[in-house]
């Protein structure tokens, strides 16, 4: 039992200790280097769901959502610049996101397993990614919901600007998470090479 669980698990660990490292470096305006490397625990989810089925998907989400809170609970440990690299409103917002996001794909890819291929892991990847990026920006930095840590000044995330530098003028924040779902709608593209790969050489397709 413990070798079904494993690889899904240290490939899932892997994926947020090293996302939640990235995401303290800057890449160009909109993004962090973290952006680049978290939407693959998508890929992680799906194919352990196509390998195990939906019970041990679920178990490594749940994996991840722990190894997650533990690296933002050492984040608040750490004082940088402007305070604790992570905040409890960043904490919140990540772990909840990672959650919701991440269960929502096991359940979207369960509804698709049977129909081609690429439906199950696109469509779910597309769903989770939506709902993981508008819960974590939102929650972690919209104006409105500054109650959730008052001691928290997310003013310069609410600044006004142009949607991405040239659209209609929305928080920052907003454009943040813009880039963001871009980057995981781009890198689920990507993430159907390898699905389709391991899934013809290695992979049994469960019900």
């Amino acid at each position: 039992m413990i070798r079904t669980y494993l690889p899904g698990v240290l490939a899932m660990a892997i994926v947020v200790v090293a996302s939640n490292i990235l995401v303290q470096f800057l890449c160009g305006q909109w993004l962090t280097w973290g952006a680049f490397t978290y939407p693959f625990a998508f890929l992680v989810t799906d194919l352990t769901n196509r390998t195990f089925g939906v019970r041990v998907a679920k178990k490594v989400v749940l994996a991840g959502f722990v190894v997650g809170v533990v690296c933002s609970l050492i984040g608040t440990q750490i004082v940088g610049e402007y305070g604790p690299i992570v905040t409890l409103r960043v904490a919140v917002a990540s772990g909840t996101a990672f959650l919701v996001g991440q269960l929502m794909d096991v359940v979207v890819f369960n509804a698709l397993r049977r129909r081609v291929w690429w439906h199950a892991p696109f469509v779910s990847s597309l769903i989770g990614s939506a709902l993981d990026t508008i819960i974590f920006f939102s929650l972690a930095f919209a104006g409105a919901l500054t109650f959730l840590e008052p001691g928290n000044d997310v003013a310069w995330a609410n600044e006004m600007l142009p949607l991405l530098g040239h659209g209609p003028t929305v928080p920052l924040w907003v454009s943040l998470g813009a880039a963001d779902w871009m980057v995981k709608m781009s890198l689920a593209l990507v993430a159907l090479v390898p699905y389709r790969v391991v899934v013809r050489r290695v992979v049994a397709p469960v019900a």
